[in-house]
């Protein structure tokens, strides 16, 4: 004869052709042979990749081109007169910019060439060449 077991469905109790497992009966564990696992070996790989970031003593892009962009950058000012633009050019006094404009300027060029430059690089570019030079030495400059 097989004993009936009971299942919740659709909110009533019904009967099914199961043996109701006893509360008293011990919970079956597998064998203990099946328990077992192989525990994880430690083996030295035989060759490594290293990941190296190489910098290069300049940004790739050309003289021309780094003057050409600063030169576009120095154009837009108004105060600017573009035939006064060549690499000795100073901002303030051969160009006419006076301090404030000269920070702009520089800020530009962060913007132009998605860089930042340290305030203390930043005081010291004073002329378009220096401005050039600098971009030329930063490996970041797009």
């Amino acid at each position: 004869m097989v004993a009936p077991t009971l299942r919740l469905a659709a909110s009533s109790l019904v009967r099914q052709r199961m043996p109701v497992m006893a509360a008293t009966a011990a919970p079956r564990l597998a064998a203990p042979s099946m328990l077992r696992t192989a525990a994880p070996r430690a083996v030295a790989p035989t060759s490594f990749a290293v990941a190296r970031r190489g910098y290069a003593s300049s940004s790739g892009l050309s003289q021309q081109e780094i003057q050409n962009r600063i030169v576009e950058i120095l154009k837009s000012f108004e105060k600017v007169d573009p035939a006064k633009v060549n690499a000795e050019a100073s901002f303030t006094s051969t160009l006419g910019l006076d301090s404030l404009d000269a920070v702009e300027v520089v800020m530009a060029i962060e913007e132009e060439f998605n860089i930042e430059i340290p305030d203390a690089d930043a005081d010291a570019i004073t002329t378009v060449g220096q401005a050039i030079e600098y971009i030329s030495k930063t490996p970041e400059a797009q």
